[in-house]
């Protein structure tokens, strides 16, 4: 089995990691490249960086930002926010960013995914979804930021999004996020055991279990989190040799010792 991985998400607003509940109510988390630079200490496999309201203010994400992260850390990074086409994309690329996400462009513009993944590979492609359990039972898409609801069901625009060259879907439940009681499991399991390409588990993670419950319960392949890590409640060594005691393989910093 792969190992499984754990992904720091820093949101970035005005230069500044914030974090929120069900997509409002953001406070500051600190400085993002510090931050950053933090976690790929600690040994987190990879990280995360959403310029949150790049799209809903109609402006490209955090060019600069980019670079002095690049400069700083030593683990692969995803960027997003604001990326309408392929030269956002290759403009980030440049900036040091190892892979690009994109969320209302693609919802948007399918086609975009199938430009990327063309120009870049799929392996640069990370296709996000901000998606809420209705009250009828149904996922339904939401675009900007989780603000405005789109006509596409949570599964049929996975499939079609691998379809079209995506490398990973990022899956974020807009009614976990924030919560601290757990993932979607069921909708996380439905996707992982439905799609070719590995599910990033995101929106709901309090404690250590709930990481393993989302690989163990919602076949995730890798779980992103935010709070738990930005205000000190879960270590990433700790919680890595948490889910090594309970069988799911991770990766341990060399540099750790229990």
């Amino acid at each position: 089995m792969l190992a499984k991985r754990i992904i720091p998400c820093l949101d970035v607003k005005d230069g500044r990691t914030v974090k929120g509940t069900c997509f409002v109510n953001l406070r500051e988390a600190g400085d993002p490249v510090e931050l950053g630079k933090s976690y790929s200490e600690q040994g987190a496999d990879e990280l995360v960086y959403l310029d949150i309201t790049a799209s809903h203010e109609g402006r490209r994400t955090f060019t600069k930002l980019v670079s002095h992260i690049a400069a700083e850390i030593s683990i692969p990074f995803t960027v997003g926010g604001g990326v309408s086409g392929v030269e956002d994309v290759a403009r980030l690329l440049d900036a040091g960013a190892d892979k690009v996400s994109v969320n209302s462009a693609a919802l948007r513009d399918p086609s975009i995914i199938d430009s990327i993944a063309g120009r870049f590979g799929s392996q640069v492609c990370v296709v996000a979804i901000d998606a809420r359990c209705e009250k009828n039972g149904e996922w339904q898409c939401y675009a900007n930021g989780g603000r405005i609801p789109v006509a596409r069901d949570l599964f049929l625009w996975a499939a079609e999004a691998a379809n079209r060259g995506a490398g990973e879907i990022l899956f974020t439940s807009m009614n976990h996020d924030g919560s601290r009681k757990g993932f979607a499991n069921d909708a996380l399991a439905r996707l992982a055991d439905s799609l070719p390409i590995p599910v990033i588990a995101s929106g709901g993670a309090g404690c250590m279990q709930d990481f393993a419950d989302a690989f163990s319960i919602g076949h995730a392949d890798a779980a992103l989190a935010a709070g738990v890590f930005h205000f000190g409640e879960i270590a990433l060594p700790e919680l890595k040799i948490f889910l090594q005691k309970q069988g799911i393989p991770t990766r341990i910093s060399p540099t750790f010792h229990e």
